[in-house]
């Protein structure tokens, strides 16, 4: 009777593991070191960039004292493998800058996520117009951007952006959508430029206390 039970709990947690959504999968303890790893690999390369590299933000003029950027610490449960959903057919909307200027972009589909049992969903954008003809390396770039409960608290008030592989053709594929990544644009920290201002089909209504937190100078 025990072997007989035992089996009925294992066939019934496979169960439970199949009505899991699959664009949104949990990870194994493998996944969960590549989750931080891949976090911490990418916090180091973004120190290095704003620090040194001649387009960082904090070398364009008026030049910006940089203060070091400050983040919550990694946590697994933010980094998520998921697959894109199309919206059919894509809408072309417009996003302000934070100048104010409109810009054309794509709401091309969204990432489902799931965050303790409730499923969310980052709308993803692609550039348009202009902006591909000058840049046309990125005409299959993913762009997510988002606003959620911590933001113009613990986090830059405009919102924070998450950085995603270009588009795959096959959709099956999983995309790492890495909330542990999401950063501020340069318009946290340098006057000069302007930053696409999340809408409000952009916010989640959770606190997601992962990624940069609030910009401060020395």
């Amino acid at each position: 009777m025990k072997k007989i039970l035992l089996v009925a709990v294992a066939v019934l947690g496979l169960l439970v593991s199949s009505c899991q959504n699959e664009s949104s999968r949990k990870l194994n303890h493998v996944d969960s070191i590549r989750a931080i790893s891949e976090t911490m690999q990418y916090r180091r390369n973004a120190e290095e960039f704003f620090r040194n590299h001649p387009a960082s933000p904090f070398k364009t003029e008026p030049a910006v004292s940089y203060g070091g950027i400050r983040w919550f610490p990694p946590d697994a449960g933010y980094y998520f493998l998921s697959r894109l959903v199309k919206y059919d057919p894509p809408e072309t909307v417009i996003v302000y800058g934070t100048k104010n200027e409109p810009r054309n972009q794509i709401r091309y589909g969204y990432f489902p996520i799931m965050i303790e049992g409730t499923e969310y969903h980052l709308n993803v954008y692609k550039f348009t117009g202009d902006y591909i003809r000058r840049h046309p390396e990125l005409a299959t770039n993913l762009s997510v951007w988002f606003t959620d409960q911590t933001t113009g608290d613990e986090t830059y008030e405009v919102g924070r952006y998450v950085e995603i592989e270009p588009e795959n053709p096959d959709p099956e594929h999983d995309y790492v959508v890495n909330l542990n990544n999401s950063h501020n644009p340069y318009c946290a920290y340098n006057e000069t430029y302007s930053c696409a201002i999340p809408t409000k089909e952009d916010h989640l209504p959770i606190p997601i206390r992962a990624g940069e937190l609030k910009y401060r100078t020395k």
